[in-house]
């Protein structure tokens, strides 16, 4: 791992016209599927909120509710191009789509969980008209505010959509602790506090391993081993001869498999990167492209090494082309900070976790069958 964010530094830090130069030499020069690669770069601007990726990833039908939370997204660049007809356009067109397709909407929600998500769609019935009222007067920042609680309410309704785990893990892993939805974890450092939520969704694995190790408190204490500015922040390697956890039923070291759930693929693939796989152009539904990515951290050339080291992206816009960059598919990413970006700012080699905590979604989560 160390050899590919030293080469993303390098690529990186020099200057523009020497980039773009090697850019253009890589495409010439590196074996045709990596040429591919550089050339398959998607067009537009990567998702980079955290919330809207957790939206995006959640596994549901509905291209209803779809569409308005896409319209009220792109509110945030509409503010900052100070294009407000298409803020007003963007309004216009949600609200036109619950109107005539609420009771589609609705139709995608368990009956059992129908009467809130009833209430919701009120709500947000409610919140449309402010937004409204509020872009009229172009006041930019109360418009991004009241985006922000309609887009939470969004992802509430969104989140009840979601009728069961939609796959099984593979016989092989099951063995292994599983995340069967979403799990927030709040965690302390010696900077302050920060809460991230671990995507079983789309890694039942990989973010079941590590909220079996925040319930066992192994994260307690440890300090950040490795902080590379505009990278990466790392921790997870316990005290002692050990990188990983290891069992005390079994005695052995824990790996964990790499996981990667694609676009378009109803359940993760497992057991090696993107890249090994000939999947070169596809894209992880949990992509490195939101400051504060949560991914696991792996031994050498190994992609089925990890165990309980993992480290924060520290995202920048400019060093990560849209939708695409170095370390998409080369790791397995199983959640992203929520809250409490400006600590994880803060925090360097050497700082600690005070403690870590699992405050909701604990039912989601299954023991190992070790354990």
């Amino acid at each position: 791992m160390k050899s590919l964010f030293n080469e993303f530094k390098k690529l990186f830090r020099i200057c523009l016209p020497t980039a773009l130069a090697l850019g253009l030499c890589l495409v010439l020069c590196l074996p045709a599927q990596a040429s591919m690669l550089i050339a398959g770069l998607p067009p537009g601007n990567a998702v980079t909120d955290p919330r809207s990726l957790l939206r995006i990833a959640l596994p549901f039908d509905n291209d209803f509710i779809r569409q308005i939370q896409t319209n009220i997204e792109d509110i945030g660049g509409q503010v900052r191009a100070r294009r407000w007809a298409g803020i007003n356009g963007d309004v216009g067109k949600a609200i036109s789509i619950l109107s005539r397709r609420k009771d589609d909407i609705l139709a995608s929600v368990p009956e059992q969980n129908r009467p809130k998500a009833t209430e919701l769609v009120g709500q947000i019935e409610t919140e449309l008209a402010d937004l409204k009222a509020i872009a009229e007067e172009k006041d930019g920042d109360r418009i991004v505010a009241k985006k922000n609680e309609l887009l939470d309410i969004i992802g509430t309704l969104e989140a009840s959509m979601v009728t069961k785990f939609p796959y099984e893990v593979p016989e092989a892993y099951r063995n292994l602790p599983q995340l069967k939805g979403r799990a927030t974890i709040a965690i302390e450092t010696t900077k302050g506090p920060m809460t991230l939520v671990a995507d079983g969704y789309s890694a039942p694995v990989t973010a079941g391993n590590f909220v079996d190790l925040v319930q066992r408190g192994f994260y307690n204490g440890l300090p950040f081993t490795r902080a590379e500015e505009s990278y990466v922040l790392q921790t997870g390697d316990p005290q002692g001869p050990e990188v990983g956890f290891v069992d005390p039923t079994s005695g052995k070291y824990r790996s964990i498999p790499m996981e990667i759930l694609v676009k378009g693929d109803e359940k993760p693939f497992y057991g090696a990167t993107l890249e090994e796989s000939g999947r070169y152009l596809d894209s992880p539904v949990l992509p490195f492209s939101a400051y504060g990515t949560v991914a696991m951290a792996t031994p050498g050339e190994d992609p089925n090494g990890g165990s309980s080291q993992f480290f924060f992206f520290l995202f920048e816009p400019e060093l990560t082309p849209a939708g695409r960059n170095l370390l998409d598919g080369r790791y397995a990413v199983f959640g992203y900070v929520v809250e409490g970006e400006d600590v994880l700012r803060q925090l360097k080699e050497g700082d600690k976790i005070v403690s870590a905590k699992v405050v909701d979604g604990l039912d989601n989560f299954i023991k190992s069958k070790t354990a």
